[in-house]
């Protein structure tokens, strides 16, 4: 029997209070040496109803099935690779390529279906994965899914989930997990003192440049390509292992992971001989079976592998990690370094060497926007529209007040009580498009609304320029006047104010039901400053009225037409683009234009 720590109860806690609520499938994040297996066991313990229990590599498979006959409870294995095939035990412990191959075997119900290493889930609904999910969930159409992962996010995906418990939203496309219901962050057992730390030496002698190094399609690396860094550095290996080993003297357990096969083999070569072994894709199951025996016993000291320990492995006593491979994912390089934070008696730290230029940050992943710059820091950012405490990259003053961030959108959802959700999707910084008004990410390049074209600010700019018939003016105020036209039709006259003292007019007729449709997307939309407060006024004497919430362009562009300008485009939010240096470059050139005689 078992006592869980106070986390793992807690993760156990969150599961139940979720799935008592909801149906849809949810993630629980616990790093690396956690004892998800133990979360696991817990779960599979209380549950009422039969549960599976899925993994992608025996070695999980066989972990998670000791640790709930642990309880003193029995368990069933179906994996080929350990040579049982049980599915009538109340819980079952499953390799997930067995199970799709038989699936006929697991026609009796499940309620509760749980994933180790969830990450490895793809959209894809012929993989494996879904295969099984969806045979289980015709069985019971109310099966809950859980997964566990250290890692919730996927090479060319991003976050595996959509909402976080915190109230935050990580993707605004549907994600086959739903939620995350519980995160304990790495710091935190660190700080608890039940993860070893670790240290982490970027490039200590010499490095690989696997800069040049492209990835393909799918955002993998090419096996030639590092062949060909690798090979290109014929006196970088000698110089980096002979260091590993210098670093090594004082040390358990090292692993190396190499870029390719034939560097794994000549690492290999400059160990010593009987301290060492190699496990790659191809080595047979029995003879990878006794190396990793032998590494744990501590009968060999290194171990050089090509990515192929990265998950289910367990040698607490590694002390020291040597990566020679450029990582592909921040998922990939955690589930590498975390090979050596477990704890073991006389281990005081890990030593993680870093030959391949990774700048993933072991203790605070950047998913998403990276890190602008090194005077940045993550601030917290209130949304204006539902109050959500958004965390984005900034920078304070020394006072500790907030002088800037890079936060586009936010990141919180709203949730009524039926349960529904509504993401808020308020854009701290947007591009508005000039045909139907709407805004957009900062860098989108169509429009989600209408698929006009975006065009960036500079280049606005810029093409005016070029153009002799236009006058680009800074603006530096608006006013508006509410009025009638000849036909005693209502209208609105917006007057541009800009830097040289020189006004232009734009006049927005408001008589017809379309005419104010327009006005609301192609004026009040983009200059509107709360765009958090609904606007919906369309009599001009009530905009005129509202003058104050309603900014105006950093410029104007006008195209002459006869004898008079006519306004063409307003462009905004110009700081979003340009650098300053820029952008007194373009007001320069905009200052030099000559006004023709004209009534503007």
């Amino acid at each position: 029997m078992y006592t869980l720590r106070p986390y793992q109860s807690d993760a156990v806690k969150g599961v139940l209070h979720y799935f008592r609520r909801h149906s849809t499938p949810a993630v629980a994040v616990l790093p690396t040496g956690a004892g998800k297996s133990l979360v696991i066991a817990e779960l599979a313990r209380i549950a009422k109803g039969r549960v599976l229990v899925l993994a992608h590599v025996k070695e999980l498979v066989e972990q998670n099935h000791a640790k709930y006959e642990g309880y003193g409870l029995t368990g069933g294995i179906f994996s080929a690779g350990l040579g049982r095939k049980e599915s009538h035990e109340k819980v079952v412990f499953a390799s997930v390529q067995s199970v799709v191959r038989n699936l006929e075997a697991f026609a009796d119900q499940f309620s509760l279906l749980v994933i180790d290493e969830c990450h490895r889930v793809p959209d894809n609904q012929d993989s494996s994965y879904r295969r099984v999910i969806s045979h289980l969930q015709s069985v019971n159409a109310g099966l809950k899914v859980l997964g566990l992962t250290a890692t919730p996010y996927r090479l060319g995906q991003g976050w595996i989930y959509q909402y976080h418990t915190s109230g935050k939203v990580r993707t605004t496309e549907a994600r086959f997990f739903r939620d995350c219901v519980f995160e304990l962050p790495i710091s935190h057992l660190l700080d608890e003192g039940f993860l070893t730390p670790a240290h982490v030496l970027d490039a200590p002698l010499l490095s690989y440049d696997f800069s040049q190094v492209s990835r393909t399609a799918n955002g993998y690396y090419r096996e030639a390509d590092l062949e060909k860094v690798v090979a290109n550095a014929p006196r970088a290996t000698p110089q980096i292992i002979e260091q590993v080993m210098s670093y090594a003297k004082q040390r358990q357990g090292v692993m190396i992971f190499a870029a390719t096969v034939n560097h794994a083999k000549e690492v290999l070569a400059l160990l010593p001989p009987q301290e060492s072994a190699l496990i790659i894709g191809d080595t047979p199951g029995p003879e990878r079976d006794a190396l990793i025996q032998a590494f744990k016993q501590k009968q060999l000291k290194y171990l050089v592998n090509v990515s192929v320990l990265t998950t289910g492995f367990d040698a607490p006593h590694v002390d020291l990690i040597a990566i020679l491979r450029p990582t592909e994912s921040v998922s990939l390089y955690q589930q590498i370094a975390g090979r050596g934070l477990r704890l073991s008696p006389g281990k005081k730290d890990c030593l993680i060497l870093d030959y391949a230029g990774n700048v993933y940050d072991l203790y605070q992943p950047e998913i998403g926007m990276p890190k602008p710059d090194s005077d940045s820091e993550l601030v917290t950012v209130p949304c204006p529209a539902c109050g959500f405490n958004n965390s984005f990259w900034g920078k304070l003053d020394d006072n500790g007040f907030l002088i800037e961030h890079y936060g586009r959108q936010c990141q919180g959802y709203l949730e009524d009580d039926d349960g529904e959700r509504e993401i808020c999707g308020y854009r701290f910084r947007a591009k508005f498009c000039d045909e139907c008004g709407a805004d957009n990410d900062i860098a989108a390049r169509r429009c989600h609304q209408c698929d006009n074209p975006l065009v960036d600010p500079d280049k606005k700019l810029r093409e005016a320029l070029k153009l002799k018939d236009a006058l680009v003016m800074a603006c530096v105020d608006l006013s508006l006047t509410a009025g009638k036209n000849r036909y005693q039709k209502p209208q609105l006259k917006v007057t541009y104010h800009t830097s040289d003292g020189t006004d232009l007019h734009e006049v927005w007729p408001l008589a017809t039901k379309k005419q104010k449709q327009d006005v609301l997307a192609r004026f009040v939309r983009p200059h509107l400053i709360d765009r958090h407060r609904p606007f919906t006024d369309t009599a001009a004497t009530k905009i005129a009225a509202a003058q104050h919430r309603f900014r105006a362009p950093d410029f104007i562009v006008a195209r002459k037409q006869g004898r008079f300008w006519h306004l063409r485009q307003k462009i905004f939010d110009v700081d979003d683009f340009l650098s300053q240096d820029r952008l007194d470059a373009l007001l320069a050139q905009s200052r030099g234009q000559q006004f023709a005689d004209a009534d503007l």
